[in-house]
């Protein structure tokens, strides 16, 4: 029986079309209470959270612009979107595309739907498409109300970059557009391996979990010290390389791989839903998962796309190892560091300087140069030079570097005080946040240039 409601076309009944299988199966999901739930939490949580922390004394520093949420409204988005990718959105897959064939298992109603639809085909596609509509009005809930939130609490000013140079609202909103754009590729890989949880496992809870404990492994390998080609070749990096987007130039290569990489996961995995769905016994009212099928099927196709897409960044992508060498360090530094000298100087209302004429360089090294000077690890220490226009003296500070295997790095100032000793600097119009005493930056993993 399974092989006969397997064809598009029963004898004697013609099968429900898609769209309106489709509304059919949007109209259940937005019923559910839980579904009407998240829309509200994600349509206005965010908003409300950003408009709080920009009126908070203490800033969330410890998170990819957060030190920001001050200074500008364009910080909220992208403080959301560093959350999201960590919790929310595998959370959201989980409870939209996890559920939505499971719950048919549950409440014992695939003869029924069967019988109105007359095509497992269709059924397939109309609730993955119900799934992904929802899935997509809840991201983009994420995405307007925790800008709404920023823009209202705090402004429209302009945004300070990984690489400290300033960018204009114009340029943050389209580059705050793309970052929650390309978090809809991973996004998408964990809806897909929540449909194929939910297909093979069946009424399992297993299979509702299945997204967020993927996105957790993916996390935990994110933190260890994996080569560049096994990194990006994970579905979740595009969570984590959108923050290329803000450095001049844009550091692309890695985002549009990860994203690449996601979205084939999601077709995969996705095709391997569709293939376990036609293949099961709608007659076993008793049918509790796939069984061996949902390894050989499931996991193991999985298993052999990941090996094939390491093999493939391996051998199309420059860099080995964890990326993370001391002139790329030294390089990254030097040029966060001159764009911030020249944010203070304006705040001090000294005599203009360019970046050509400071000249800055960095000279760092990690362990107190012992061992390789390579890789992650909070032991880097960088002495940042710099040449002011009719000053025979060059400048000198230093910083502490915590630079993480995804090449994000936050500098510590630890001297001079006149320059990055202190969170504050004395202006003419009263104390303002000191730029050089801590900041964010970026090492392009994918970089190959030579120093100088």
């Amino acid at each position: 029986m399974s092989t006969a409601l397997a064809d598009d076309e029963v004898v004697g009944a013609r099968p429900v079309s898609v769209p309106r299988g489709y509304r059919f199966e949007l109209v259940k999901l937005v019923s559910q209470w839980r579904i009407r739930l998240l829309v509200l939490v994600c349509w206005i949580a965010p908003g409300v959270f950003v408009a709080g922390v920009g009126g908070q004394s203490t800033l969330p520093s410890d998170t990819l612009f957060g030190r920001w949420m001050h200074a500008t409204g364009w910080a909220g988005p992208l403080v959301m979107l560093g959350f999201a990718g960590t919790w929310a959105l595998p959370l959201l897959t989980s409870l939209v595309a996890g559920d939505v064939f499971a719950s048919e298992d549950r409440l014992g109603t695939w003869r029924h739907l069967l019988v109105a639809v007359r095509s497992p085909r269709r059924i397939f596609v109309a609730k993955s498409l119900a799934s992904l509509t929802v899935i997509l009005l809840l991201v983009a809930g994420l995405a307007v109300s925790s800008t709404a939130g920023g823009l209202a609490s705090v402004g429209d000013q302009p945004l300070v970059g990984l690489d400290g140079h300033r960018l204009t609202s114009s340029d943050t909103a389209v580059r705050v557009l793309l970052a929650w754009v390309a978090a809809l590729a991973p996004t998408l890989a964990l809806a897909a391996i929540g449909l194929l949880g939910s297909v093979a496992l069946g009424r399992s809870p297993t299979g509702l979990l299945l997204p967020p404990l993927v996105a957790l492994g993916m996390q935990v390998a994110q933190m260890l010290p994996l080569p560049v080609a096994v990194r990006l070749a994970l579905p979740g990096y595009a969570f984590i390389s959108w923050n290329g987007l803000f450095t001049s130039p844009a550091q692309l290569a890695p985002l549009l791989i990860g994203v690449a990489v996601s979205l084939v996961w999601a077709l995969l995995a996705t095709a391997l839903a569709h293939l376990l769905f036609l293949r099961r016994d709608f007659t076993d009212l008793a049918y509790d998962g796939a069984g061996r099928r949902a390894i050989t099927l499931g996991l193991l196709p999985l298993a052999g796309l990941t090996a094939l897409t390491v093999a493939s960044v391996a051998a199309f992508t420059p860099s080995t190892g964890s990326g993370i060498t001391r002139d790329k360090v030294q390089r990254s530094v030097a040029t966060a560091f001159a764009h911030l000298y020249r944010m203070q100087t304006e705040q001090l209302h000294r005599p203009a300087v360019t970046e050509a004429r400071l000249r800055s360089t960095a000279a760092c090294t990690k362990s107190d140069g012992q061992g390789a000077q390579s890789g992650a690890g909070n032991d880097w220490r960088c002495v940042v030079i710099w040449h002011l226009p009719g000053v025979p003296v060059p400048g000198q500070a230093v910083y502490q570097l915590d630079v993480t295997s995804d090449g994000r790095f936050v500098a510590d100032g630890d001297g001079p005080k006149e320059v990055n000793g202190y969170f504050l600097v004395r202006t003419p119009t009263g104390d303002a946040p000191n730029p050089l005493w801590q900041f964010d930056g970026n090492v392009d993993l994918l970089d190959t240039t030579s120093k100088g």
